[in-house]
């Protein structure tokens, strides 16, 4: 039965970094049942499944940064990025803490776990913030909207990692028996900032944009983390016995974070467009005519006047029988095009008759030869 402040059925489910430092006894809580281990160099590395799947997130992290980066005009570009590098950095205490790389005998490993829970509840505080930037409360890009980003994530960061190692530790009246404070902030005000974020986005969609595509982004994103937290803390165990302990619900957690993570990325990917006009490195079209043209061409007079020069459509036109040798030495040849004069009806009419007169007197005297 879970009970509201406790970790004792939490951990009896799910092998959590955090569970072997709770408890009223020196070894704290174990996992009813877990993932095999493997040896490498007489050590046992834990969660290899789950390893895999962070060794491909650091990856996947890299990519999304450097997409995001690469976005230079995009809305929130700067503030976002954050919020990757948060989880790229929580990925790697995740690897450290679940594989047994550092024992958990050692004295280090409370502080790689309180960083690892620090980095957790700054990672969806940031994400929290990124929901108000669609909203304009600051410029999204200035050094007051990334300093608090800054300083508010380092400010969740340092409290959750206080009440880590208090709890921990047993400082003052932090009991790792009951730690409250821990349960709080890990499982009611992480979710809550989450929520919060997921709220905006559907506010900002609805009311701001043209077409609801962006919200299918999101609501996977929603769908993937309940579904890996339900498997994770819920349905470990069942799924550790089922499967005779090759994977257990770390494993399938660790999956769903990645897709809620990666979705995340792909709705601002979907919310943001760039100005290709100021994007740095991007290629325009380049337009350049090929054919050469012949003197018989009816065109060929103005490919002179069109040397070396660019449209306004991007077009390089071809430079063609501009300059001609003579006496050693090269002359530029202009040619102007011929302007066509236009006649009245009148005009015309007089030109026909004045044209038809010597046929006709030639046909006078072809009819009546002289005598």
């Amino acid at each position: 039965m879970y009970k509201f402040g406790y970790y004792d059925e939490i951990c009896s489910t799910v092998q959590m970094a955090a569970c072997p430092l709770l408890g009223d006894n020196q070894i704290g809580y174990e996992p009813s049942c877990y993932a095999r281990n493997i040896e490498v160099r007489n050590s046992l590395i834990f969660q290899t499944a789950a390893l895999i799947i962070d060794i491909i997130a650091l990856f996947m992290t890299i990519i999304m940064i450097f997409h995001i980066r690469s976005k230079y005009t995009a809305v929130g570009r700067k503030e976002m990025v954050m919020f990757f590098y948060l989880y790229f950095l929580m990925t790697i205490l995740d690897f450290i803490t679940i594989s047994g790389i550092i024992p958990i005998s050692s004295v280090v490993y409370p502080y790689f776990v309180a960083g690892y829970l620090g980095l957790t509840s700054a990672m969806c505080w940031c994400l929290m913030l990124n929901g108000f930037i669609g909203f304009q409360w600051s410029e999204d890009g200035t050094a007051l909207s990334l300093w608090t980003f800054r300083l508010s994530s380092l400010l969740i960061f340092g409290l959750m990692y206080f009440i880590s190692i208090a709890t921990f530790k047993e400082v003052g009246s932090f009991d790792k028996g009951h730690p409250i404070g821990l349960f709080i902030l890990y499982f009611i005000f992480n979710p809550f900032c989450l929520a919060v974020y997921v709220v905006l986005q559907i506010i900002l969609v609805v009311n701001t944009l043209d077409e609801y595509w962006p919200l299918g982004n999101i609501c996977f994103a929603l769908v993937f983390f309940i579904i890996g937290q339900v498997i994770q803390i819920f349905l470990s165990d069942k799924i550790c016995n089922a499967i005779k302990h090759y994977v257990d619900g770390v494993f399938f957690g660790t999956i769903c974070t990645l897709l809620s993570v990666m979705m995340i990325y792909k709705y601002w990917d979907s919310i943001t467009k760039e100005d290709l006009e100021f994007s740095v490195g991007g290629k325009g079209n380049v337009w350049e005519v090929k054919e050469l043209l012949h003197e018989d061409d009816e065109f060929a007079p103005y490919a002179g006047q069109a040397a070396n020069t660019i449209g306004h459509s991007g077009v390089a036109f071809a430079n063609t029988n501009s300059y001609y040798g003579g006496g050693g030495q090269q002359q530029q040849q202009a040619y102007m095009p011929q302007q066509q004069q236009y006649a009245t009806p009148q005009q015309q009419q007089q030109q026909q008759q004045h044209q038809l007169q010597p046929q006709q007197q030639q046909y006078q005297q072809q009819a009546y030869p002289p005598y």
